[in-house]
């Protein structure tokens, strides 16, 4: 089925589009973050996760920048941006006010101006759920909705969780419900959808819809994103801060996540969950979500040879 995209209104941006790139988790996020961050023009951090509390604290009058300065230090994820801390206080404390976009522009600008690009995005797999709220105060926000076949994005995730993963069909249905829910708040925004599948099997027409979509001229290094993403990922290869000290993901185990990203995009890698994922596992996600796996045109039992979606235009 041909999905129409973008969803929603088209506005003339106040600056230059800055792209949110959002999607189920292990649905390909980390892949269009490199391709996109390795354009000379483009910057895109690792995951960031702090946007909402910062808009919660700084949305009221009267927070001080030592206080929006403790909320993005003081996240889990800050030193996954090998930023220093006295700097963007002395950004926050010099600016005209203290409210959420200006908060949010001065980090991405500061991450930006380190890595001597002009233009930001955010990579943030939950802002799915935030992307009403984050274009309320980034009005040239421009989400990109990365989704890929839900058994194949379980398969990944769990493979690597230290606890017990829940029942197939909650995942099946939270799978269902943050797609449906992305639609529906991306009827208001501008927004498309881009299936990981069709990223890795027809790379270059995938990733020029996303360039014209955010208005980055096209540049042909950002097809050997590959060659410098171990060294763009090596600022995150610590272990994530956790309660009581613990590591909330060990290093080895954030590394391990993303070690393909160092090579080209191999679609003989695609549909992992045939061979690897439990038959009875496969029944209870598609009792859930087969009428969406088919609307994408994935594969379902019994189906034969998986089709894919036809790939749309802005």
């Amino acid at each position: 089925m041909k999905i129409p995209t973008p969803f929603g209104r088209s506005r003339k941006p106040a600056g230059p589009p800055v792209p949110f790139i959002v999607g189920v988790t292990r649905s390909g996020t980390t892949l269009l973050r490199l391709m996109l961050d390795a354009h000379p023009d483009l910057a895109i951090p690792p995951e960031t996760n702090f946007i909402p509390s910062l808009i919660k604290a700084t949305r009221k009058s009267g927070t001080s920048c030592d206080e929006a300065h403790g909320i993005v230090t003081g996240h889990r994820q800050w030193g996954d941006f090998n930023l220093d801390s006295g700097e963007l206080l002395s950004r926050y404390c010099a600016l005209d006010r203290i409210d959420p976009e200006t908060t949010i522009r001065a980090f991405f600008e500061l991450y930006a101006e380190r890595e001597g690009k002009p233009r930001w995005g955010d990579k943030t797999p939950n802002y799915v759920k935030r992307m009403k709220q984050i274009e309320k105060w980034i009005p040239e926000a421009r989400f990109i909705h990365m989704i890929r076949d839900g058994r194949d994005a379980a398969l990944s995730r769990f493979k690597r969780v230290l606890k017990e993963p829940p029942p197939m069909e909650t995942v099946a249905e939270r799978w269902v419900r943050k797609i449906q829910d992305a639609r529906s708040d991306g009827a208001d925004l501008d927004y498309i959808e881009v299936q990981y599948e069709e990223l890795v099997r027809d790379t270059e027409p995938q990733l020029r819809r996303v360039a014209d979509f955010i208005e980055l001229p096209w540049d042909d290094c950002m097809l050997r994103y590959y060659e410098g993403a171990e060294a763009r990922l090596a600022e995150m290869h610590r272990d994530l801060p956790g309660a009581e000290g613990k590591p909330l993901r060990p290093a080895d185990h954030r590394k391990e996540a993303h070690v393909l990203t160092s090579k080209p995009p191999d679609p003989s890698r695609l549909a992992r969950w045939k061979e690897e994922m439990a038959p009875a596992d496969i029944a209870a996600f598609e009792s859930v979500a087969e009428p969406l796996l088919r609307e994408f045109g994935y594969e379902v039992l019994g189906d034969g040879a998986a089709t894919s979606v036809e790939g749309t235009s802005k």
